[in-house]
């Protein structure tokens, strides 16, 4: 249709929703990313309900850095000797055997590159050999089990490895440019290969991981994209998801790599799941709903984000929503501050957030007849008047959050690594990144030390039994006494 045939009525329409389109834009590139509204003072009359306490409101401020682009250079292939300027630490190991009468015949030595915050070194396993009387054959002591039988890589290099490109953000390429700079050259299809090798060996762990993280009454579960390269179309990639599921209670994340978006992840993963599941609006849960005996929870956050979005050109009723969605955010502020018990919390919303989400619910069904659905404003109503029911239901139990905030804040460290690394290099390769990335997020929500963690599991996990497993898993380990 040219541009002559709309009516005037219809020209000042698409021009409001042209500018709401760039405003959004603007925010999403200039703008700062908090949503919490922070109403003016005023002299307005005060809300119909006020609850007896007062919360200050937090300082802030903004912070930014720059960074040059590292250069990709391609490393030498082969394997390479280790440098004999590294310290050696040397372990002897001697033959469990009585070696008493015994002549000592030679040593065989075996070197595994090693890693400590900030340095390297070589271990040395040195072995001492025995000749056994009357040439009946040679006794040796035996080597310990290593994550990767027959690679120079040790525990602590490889920990290192996985914490530096999926806690730090330093995708593979450039950690071999900083080991050169160390005088270590390591070719860049040793250090995939060791990727590979030590994700095999945590597979036991993110299967019992899963299994623990489903267990219980109340999930949060959340998406996000990573783009993976398509070995069937050069030059493109595709779009994967990582599904994510936190459970609260214990303190345990799990992420479950998909190849789309579809209905299939939840329902695998969900199916014998039943009690409390709070996520997004994403109808991708809705089968799941359907089928297991489940009540979903809504997040008030994407809701307050739709009339954050509408106020610059609603403000007087975007304002209006954002202040008292702010009251329901106070309340929780002040249950957290005053370490209330899951008691205190349910009566604390019972008493001061059902009135305001009764005022919240009468002023929605007031305006949606006066708005039009296809502003910014409209949408935002829309939505949480078809999320209502969901968003209420924190009221339900006092251990219920008000929004999906905490797992949204796991998945910032894929937001900020595929800036780094930009993509997966396959399918296998994104997998791998879900089982990492569910060992060190469980870690990180216990306040353990990913490297510590990892490198004492990779030193431990080739003896340890596989029926006592669990043990090793982020929220039951314990460190061996002096080892770490």
């Amino acid at each position: 249709m040219a541009i002559c045939d709309l009516t005037y009525d219809e020209l000042l329409f698409e021009n409001v929703q042209l500018k709401s389109e760039l405003t959004n834009l603007r925010r999403l590139i200039f703008g700062q990313k908090r949503e919490r509204f922070v109403p003016a003072s005023s002299s307005e009359q005060l809300s119909l309900v006020q609850p007896p306490f007062n919360i200050a409101k937090p300082k802030t401020e903004q912070i930014t850095y720059t960074r040059k682009k590292a250069s990709s250079k391609r490393t030498p292939h082969g394997r390479c000797k280790l440098p004999g300027h590294l310290p050696r630490r040397k372990i002897l190991i001697e033959p469990e055997s009585d070696v008493t009468g015994l002549k000592k015949i030679g040593e065989e030595i075996t070197e595994e590159l090693e890693y400590g915050p900030g340095t390297m070194y070589v271990v040395q396993y040195i072995r001492s050999k025995y000749a056994k009387p009357d040439s009946s054959g040679v006794l040796i002591g035996h080597l310990p089990h290593r994550p990767i039988d027959k690679a120079i890589a040790g525990p602590g290099l490889l920990s290192h490895i996985l914490i530096s490109k999926f806690v730090d953000h330093i995708p593979l390429n450039r950690q071999l440019q900083q080991f050169k700079r160390q005088d270590v050259r390591i070719p860049a299809s040793t250090i995939n290969g060791w990727l590979k090798a030590t994700c095999d060996l945590l597979i036991p762990l993110e299967r019992r991981l899963r299994a623990e993280t489903l267990q219980g009454d109340y999930l949060q579960a959340d998406e996000t994209t990573v783009k993976v390269q398509d070995r069937h179309k050069k030059g493109k990639t595709h779009n994967g998801y990582f599904w994510l599921y936190h459970n609260l209670d214990r303190r345990l994340l799990f992420y479950d790599y998909r190849a789309g978006r579809g209905r299939d992840g939840p329902s695998t993963i969900l199916k014998d799941f039943n009690g409390y599941l709070q996520t997004d609006g994403y109808r991708g849960y809705d089968e799941i709903t359907r089928k297991n005996v489940l009540v979903r929870l809504g997040c008030m956050a994407h809701a307050r984000r739709k009339f954050y979005e509408a106020k610059d050109h609603n403000p007087e009723h975007a304002e209006w929503m954002l202040k008292k969605i702010s009251q329901l955010y106070d309340l929780e502020r002040y249950a957290r501050k005053s370490k209330f018990t899951v008691k205190e919390r349910f009566e604390l919303r019972d008493q001061y957030a059902r009135p305001i989400l009764d005022a919240i619910k009468s002023w929605l069904d007031s305006e949606i007849v006066n708005i039009s659905a296809r502003t910014d404003l409209g949408v935002a109503i829309t939505y949480m008047i078809n999320q209502w029911l969901r968003l209420n239901n924190y009221l339900l139990d006092g251990r219920l959050e008000i929004d999906n905030n905490l797992i949204e804040n796991s998945v910032r460290p894929v937001t900020l690594g595929r800036k780094n690394w930009l993509f997966a290099g396959s399918h296998d390769s994104a997998r791998q990144s879900a089982l990492v990335y569910s060992l060190v997020g469980t870690a990180k929500l216990n306040n353990i030390e990913p490297w510590k963690y990892l490198k004492d599991v990779l030193t431990r996990i080739n003896d340890h039994p596989m029926k006592e497993i669990n043990h090793l898993l982020p929220q039951n380990w314990k460190p061996i006494d002096g080892y770490l």
